[in-house]
């Protein structure tokens, strides 16, 4: 029996930057992960971008994840890497019992007093979309070509479409100009992109890559391989017209079509998941509906930098040290989304901690002019406007002087002025 006082699972952003946290606060720290090598998915993203918050410095993605890991070795975290956790249970003292499973260590089972999910995302693939057409080889999810490009060095095709408008398949569209292969386009089945407007700019634009708005993708052809695809615009009740449809010839075919939360061991301890995200339902300290369970990062909720996952699960850690040495907060009132939000982060709160806590969201409309309201028994307890909203960017906002004496439900409203 290996005893901690904090075991993370997942050694992407949000992992080392919680487990550096809770080292320094002299918390015996164990930072778990099936990977070989810490990082998670920054490992193949190769290109900068990272760290500007963070470090206050341009990084690319394994030189952010090298600092994070550093960061929190020196802290005193230790790693248990290419260790597959298989079993996870609470005891009925409120502490954990961890089973991991590796090739070097065979089983062997930890003990500990709290535990973060921090395991990240997985990719959707086609057959999320359940579009039409065999299995003919060429087909990747833009993460999985992404690391077979950048990771083992093999180019996944000679020409290529990409389905969806994710950050990853934005940036893959550049990567593989880079490579000589040729991008016939990206197809996006909603009227904005799903990305960051700085990786369409810098990704699409400026390599002049074809993008489709409102078109889906209708039929995948190919035996042995890709040999093309079949794409139609979306009609006014959101359906394929056929009447309009196209084809593009190509070998290979990315699809880039949103993340899914990593919930399994989440759900083998019982934790509430929120539908609007995928993830876990947390309090006002990141705790979810188990104590002693807290969740951040990608596996929480997907964000646009990997810099807001370290913040996040910074904020985490300290919260769970403080469970750790005994403090324990009532989550009174809920947090809801209203109209033109996906959802609200965090889902309850204790008034205690209002004027300390950043509340994110993930707005659902493409406007340059609004206003985010929160309202308590319907009157508007705090106002403020947003000049640039967009689906691909979550918004943050910190709540202050606010008197909040029941559940808060914000909207975000559009205006003209």
């Amino acid at each position: 029996m290996n005893n901690y006082d904090v075991i993370i699972i997942g050694a992407g952003a949000a992992g080392l930057a919680a487990g550096k946290v809770c080292a320094q606060a002299s918390c015996s720290t164990l930072i778990i992960d099936r990977a070989d090598r810490t990082g998670g998915v920054l490992d193949q993203c190769i290109h900068n971008g990272f760290g500007v918050r963070y470090f206050k410095e341009e990084l690319t993605g394994p030189e952010f994840a090298h600092r994070l890991s550093i960061r929190a070795k020196k802290a005193g975290a230790d790693f248990a890497l290419s260790a597959t956790v298989t079993g996870i249970k609470k005891l009925p003292d409120g502490t954990f019992h961890i089973r991991a499973l590796s090739k070097n260590e065979g089983v062997t089972v930890y003990h500990a007093r709290a535990v973060m999910l921090a395991a990240g995302c997985r990719e959707r693939t086609r057959g999320a979309l359940a579009i039409p057409g065999g299995r003919p080889a060429g087909i990747f999810t833009a993460g999985a070509a992404q690391k077979l490009l950048n990771r083992s060095g093999f180019l996944p095709g000679k020409s290529a479409v990409i389905v969806g408008s994710g950050d990853i398949g934005l940036i893959m569209a550049r990567r593989l100009r880079w490579c000589g292969i040729e991008v016939k386009a990206v197809i996006e089945i909603m009227p904005y992109t799903a990305g960051l407007t700085r990786n369409v700019v810098q990704c699409l634009h400026d390599f002049n890559i074809p993008l489709y708005l409102s078109t889906s993708v209708v039929k995948i052809s190919g035996t042995d391989r890709v040999c093309g695809i079949t794409a139609a615009p979306l009609d006014r009740q959101r359906q394929p017209d056929m009447t309009k449809a196209f084809d593009i010839k190509c070998d290979t075919v990315l699809f880039s079509v949103g993340l899914i939360p990593e919930m399994e061991l989440a759900g083998k301890l019982g934790v509430k998941e929120n539908p609007a995200t995928g993830g876990a339902v947390i309090d006002s300290t990141y705790s979810t509906s188990v104590p002693g369970v807290f969740s951040a990062g990608n596996m929480l909720h997907v964000h646009d930098l990997a810099d807001f996952a370290a913040e996040e699960a910074e904020y985490a850690a300290k919260c769970m040290i403080d469970y750790l040495v005994g403090v324990r907060t009532v989550a009174e009132f809920q947090v809801k989304a209203g109209e033109n939000l996906k959802y609200a982060i965090p889902n309850r709160i204790s008034p205690s901690a209002i004027d300390s806590l950043r509340f994110l969201f993930r707005p659902t409309v493409v406007t340059d002019r609004a206003v985010l309201k929160a309202k308590v028994n319907g009157v508007t307890v705090w106002n403020k406007k947003l000049l640039y909203v967009r689906p691909a960017e979550m918004i943050s906002a910190e709540l202050k002087n606010c008197n909040i004496s029941g559940d808060i439900i914000f909207e975000l409203e559009e205006t003209e002025k």
